[in-house]
């Protein structure tokens, strides 16, 4: 059962092969990456393992004796494949019908409200009716000052209305967006060298590496290499890959370069951590890691060990399992989790080893390359890089919003004080590489970096991330960006913290900001205040870790009115973290 990979790269070798970073690397065992029992699965039948779709007319649809039950998304996927919109230039049609004639059709509003997601547009029928958000694919979270000039040039025709955000997947989303500019802006996108295909729904979401691969004096391996072959791969060069376009749901993938796991492996459905094995380089594999409103769950280990060269063809023989095999039902039990649930990691990982190429898959590696014991390092302010004379400089971008005049400044300052290079982070911030020792102190003094985005921000403002909120999302509970801002600045003032604390908002259940891997979470919820009045709330998550002793935070007190929160969020601080209330620290001076 071979895989028909029909993707082409021209890649150098040396870019498969990364072996020049090994031999100043410690070796460190980590018996983890031997797959944990977990209880037997019920008995598979030969049934179960039959292929769940099936390729017609170039795209892959759901067999008709597997419709019985099926979500209301896969209807519509099977009523018209999605990327025949980009494929088969369906959206050039689509633009130029008036949205009220769009709403009177079942399929063409079906096309604005679902089937546009998998070229990166999403509909924001609810609070900016004609209106979409779209998310780019940007591997490794790299991108150009020419890629920055070309989006603040779309958002900035949209005045208020336009305006973008750093994701938590290194990404970047546009905002304001309408259906009749949506071709023109695809053809923009193409001459600057980006997309936006399958980047929403049941599709592959942007592979995320180190912020600072390549650059950074301690990498174990440089990420982007592997990211962009695996978004070429995905996107088939942008062009659409109809093999992994129907997807039982949502899909994340990360390689890991860095011993501080900035690319948070244990919250991907797919994380390649580098390992070597009898002296080859390559990566061990978790597996299944994700965020649901009903289930969340870290990746875990598939006790398997692909060499370098076997990023591309491992990720598709998973993605192939999942694809064919993934249930379609209830779409709160439909990630991959669930599948490897009901199979067992043994018996997923041999429906993984017969969509391998050879049909072959080592057993994990002891030699993992992750230094455990490593503490993680500031991404903000000037840092030397590995290349001598240079460095990077890492700004604050508060809850990851920016105007298009602001990127149009970054744009500036990357192609006057750096290589014209700018690097997003999952924390929703900027990296400014490559700025030589001799413009370093010109570029701390550009006004942007002194008045709004920050190398060296407030303790409490580093590790806050926020969600888009309702603002714009439809599904948002509550609004997160602006309360999160307020809610941290008047914290700030009460307490003094001696080290960062990550908090992160979420504006629902779904939670985007990933609230339960931070130290305090916050998931918007509406609630009660004291008189019985509906308010905006959050239910308040707290020990939350990442890196290699990676742990789910736990609810620590549910539907907290908003207005609450200050003085919940100080109490906190002071009982978990050694935080100092002001007014003490004064009196002991």
């Amino acid at each position: 059962m071979m895989s028909p990979f029909t993707v082409n790269f021209i890649t150098p070798n040396s870019l498969l092969h990364p072996t020049n970073h090994l031999s100043s690397t410690k070796l460190y065992a980590t018996p983890s990456q031997t797959a944990v029992p977990s209880p037997a699965p019920a008995e598979i039948t030969a049934d179960r393992l039959e292929p769940r779709v099936e390729k017609k007319g170039g795209f892959y649809i759901l067999k008709e004796k597997f419709r019985q039950g099926i979500n209301p998304h896969e209807k519509v996927k099977i009523a018209s494949e999605p990327m025949k919109l980009f494929m088969e230039n369906g959206i050039e049609d689509l633009a130029k019908i008036p949205f009220e004639e769009i709403d009177k059709v079942k399929d063409t509003k079906d096309d604005v409200d679902v089937r546009l997601k998998w070229l990166g547009l999403f509909h924001r029928r609810k609070h900016q009716y004609g209106r979409f958000m779209m998310r780019l694919k940007l591997p490794n979270g790299v991108t150009t000052s020419a890629q920055t000039r070309y989006l603040a040039s779309v958002i900035k025709q949209y005045g208020d209305l336009g305006c973008a955000d750093v994701t938590t997947r290194q990404n970047w989303q546009i905002r304001g967006v309408t259906l009749p500019d949506a071709p023109a802006i695809f053809k923009g996108l193409e001459e600057v060298g980006l997309t936006s295909l399958q980047s929403g729904m049941d599709n592959v979401r942007n592979p995320v590496g180190n912020p600072i691969a390549g650059i950074d004096p301690y990498e174990i391996v440089d990420t982007r290499p592997y990211t962009n072959l695996l978004s070429q791969f995905i996107t088939a060069n942008s062009r659409g890959n109809p093999e992994f376009t129907n997807l039982p749901r949502k899909w994340n993938v990360c390689v890991i370069g860095s011993h501080d796991l900035f690319e948070h492996p244990h919250i991907n459905d797919l994380a390649y951590m580098p390992a070597t094995k009898n002296g080859r380089f390559g990566f061990n594999l978790l597996v299944g890691g994700f965020f649901s409103p009903k289930r969340c769950e870290e990746a875990i280990p598939l006790d398997a060990w692909v060499p370098a060269e076997d990023v591309i063809p491992s990720c598709g023989a998973i993605l192939e399992t999942y694809r064919d095999l993934g249930t379609r039902g209830n779409r709160q039990k439909t990630r991959m989790m669930w599948l490897i649930d009901e199979l067992g990691v043994e018996g997923f990982r041999s429906e993984v080893v017969k969509r391998m190429p050879e049909q072959a898959l080592e057993r994990a590696s002891t030699e993992d390359l992750v230094d455990p014991k490593w503490e993680r390092r500031d991404l903000f302010g000037v840092h030397p890089q590995k290349q001598e004379g240079l460095n990077f400089v890492g700004i604050h971008i508060p809850v990851g919003r920016v105007q298009a005049d602001d990127m149009d400044e970054l744009a500036r300052l990357a192609d006057e004080y750096g290589s014209g290079e700018l690097r997003l982070t999952v924390e929703q911030n900027i990296i400014i590489p490559n700025v030589p020792n001799s413009k370093v102190k010109a570029l701390l003094d550009e006004p942007l970096l002194k008045e709004k985005f920050q190398p060296e921000p407030p303790i409490l403002m580093k590790g806050l991330v926020a969600c888009t909120g309702n603002q714009f999302c439809g599904q948002a509970i509550i609004e997160t960006k602006a309360r999160s801002l307020k809610v941290t600045e008047e914290v700030q003032r009460l307490v003094s913290v001696t080290r960062p604390v990550r908090m992160h908002w979420t504006g629902c259940p779904n939670t985007c900001a990933q609230v339960q891997v931070a130290d305090i979470g916050f998931m918007g919820c509406m609630t009660r205040d004291e008189n019985g009045k509906v308010v905006e709330g959050a239910d308040v998550f707290v020990g939350g870790r990442i890196g290699s002793d990676s742990h789910l935070g736990d609810i620590y007190k549910k539907a907290v009115p908003c207005k609450d929160l200050v003085p919940l969020v100080v109490d906190i601080l002071v009982d978990k973290f050694g935080a100092i209330p002001r007014e003490s620290e004064e009196g002991e001076e």
